[in-house]
């Protein structure tokens, strides 16, 4: 499988050891920096060239997930997460690392590099990119919802909320600006 993978200057040791640990397991890894440390640096665009990456190679058929880090990951999220096409979550243990996979199809996970010792980083990445989508319907159909969102800002209203009274996920796309996010 191919891994992509981003951080900042506080995750770069990590990122180093990431990249022999993925490669020893047999897959192949597509850094995106940075390549150098640089107190100063900022993530969002090594963490959006990720995650561009990681939806360009699904969608040319490859086997590809991502992996952004930080000090806390949750700002390597964020950046991920504004591509569209990336489900980036946020693990820190392997249950999360899990449900991210099974639950969400996600395609990137976030870890906090100053949060984890690399051995449990690399154990909640190895489970991440173990774990196969369930392809359950609930969660097939959440992940459409969200899809829907980020493609023209509708909200496609639950079924059951219908039986229950006024939706409360009625499409409001009036006030969407499509090219505004």
């Amino acid at each position: 499988m191919r891994i992509h993978i981003a951080t900042d200057h506080a995750g770069l040791e990590f990122s180093t050891q990431l990249q022999h640990h993925l490669a020893a397991a047999g897959h192949e890894v597509v850094d995106h920096g940075p390549v150098e440390y640089d107190p100063l640096d900022d993530y969002p665009a090594f963490c959006i060239r990720a995650a561009q990456a990681v939806v360009r190679d699904q969608a040319a058929g490859i086997e590809t997930l991502g992996v952004v880090f930080g000090g806390s990951g949750n700002g390597e999220q964020i950046a991920a997460n504004k591509v569209r096409g990336v489900r980036a979550a946020l693990a820190w243990s392997i249950a999360t690392a899990e449900l991210a996979r099974e639950h969400n199809d996600a395609n990137v996970i976030a870890i906090g590099a100053r949060q984890h010792t690399f051995e449990e980083a690399a154990t909640f990445i190895d489970r991440f990119i173990a774990t196969p989508f369930s392809g359950e319907e609930r969660h097939a159909r959440r992940i459409a919802q969200l899809a829907a969102y980020e493609t023209d800002g509708s909200l496609q209203p639950d079924p059951r909320a219908a039986a229950a009274g006024p939706d409360v996920l009625a499409d409001d796309s009036s006030s969407f600006d499509p090219e505004a996010g």
